[in-house]
């Protein structure tokens, strides 16, 4: 065994405490919390419940009981979304008294806003699931893809995560859209713009970028890159952020399995890439591009 009498233990906190690591450190300065991932994971869960009753929460519920059931449910997201999304802005300020005072406030009014959009979200992720049983034989029913298929599970985060995004909300929704990366190993950034009727067959190794459009009925294989070409540097040679950098991708446009399509260009509608392609120039409406 180990004798823990000959390690210098005051050295090694000494090299941990070094202020060149003064980035990696949080120190709040309130007593508000940093986001907790435990909590969110709960929150995901419970809006699936609420999103799709029977297949997510209670398997028992019938439909006489479902009011209730919804009622309640909404009660738990309520008050653990305006936790975490208090918490997301706290941490976003710095914890600091001074410029943190209208935190708690402002998530109350962002919790609202996005509860009252949970039926908008649940009506677009009820295309996702008529895509993903359309566009797969092999799926028997519409309950299969919702319970088996990783695309309606990475979409309903990501329909979670994008409406929080456009509310304002910082660093959750990262959480919540890398909560099904790490499931799925399908990585969508929040703040991808993404039509009704979408569907991602297989999934793996699929990225969506920061500034993606993909507009209705597109589908889409495993493999798949929508990403940039470059990133612009400011004169402290630092990317620049928020710019347009990522592919438009029109209506009714199919991508096989490995295409990567980089930069801020159009894959016109009905267009169809084939699989393994490079794709760095505009798509016109229609096209096929398989080599």
């Amino acid at each position: 065994m180990t004798n823990t009498n000959s390690i210098n233990i005051k050295a090694i906190v000494d090299g941990l405490c070094d202020e060149k690591f003064d980035f990696l450190m949080h120190s709040a300065k309130t007593h508000i919390a940093m986001p907790s991932v435990e909590k969110l994971e709960l929150l995901v869960n419970k809006l699936k419940s609420v999103i799709f009753p029977g297949y997510h929460g209670n398997s028992d519920i019938s439909n006489n009981a479902l009011p209730y059931y919804l009622g309640s449910a909404i009660e738990d997201i309520n008050k653990l979304l305006r936790e975490q999304i208090h918490c997301g802005l706290c941490f976003n300020c710095g914890f600091d008294e001074l410029t943190c005072s209208n935190c708690e406030a402002s998530a109350n009014k962002i919790a609202n806003e996005f509860l009252e959009k949970l039926p908008k979200i649940k009506a677009i992720l009820s295309t996702d699931v008529i895509a993903a049983y359309n566009g797969d034989p092999a799926a028997k029913n519409y309950g299969e893809t919702i319970f088996c298929y990783p695309s309606l599970n990475v979409l309903t985060h990501h329909r979670i995560a994008h409406e929080l995004l456009k509310l304002g909300v910082p660093l959750i929704p990262r959480i919540i859209a890398e909560m099904a990366h790490s499931k799925t190993g399908i990585d969508i950034h929040p703040g991808a713009t993404i039509g009704k009727y979408f569907f991602i067959d297989h999934g793996t190794g699929v990225v969506i970028g920061e500034t993606s459009i993909i507009g209705k009925n597109v589908r889409i294989y495993q493999g798949v890159t929508l990403g940039a070409k470059s990133f612009p540097l400011d004169e402290n040679g630092k990317p620049i952020k928020g710019i347009a950098r990522h592919p438009i991708v029109e209506d009714d446009v199919t991508i096989y399995s490995n295409s990567t399509i980089l930069g801020r260009i159009t894959i016109g509608k009905g267009a169809v890439v084939g699989g393994n392609m490079w794709v760095t120039d505009s798509v016109a409406p229609n096209a096929k591009i398989y080599k």
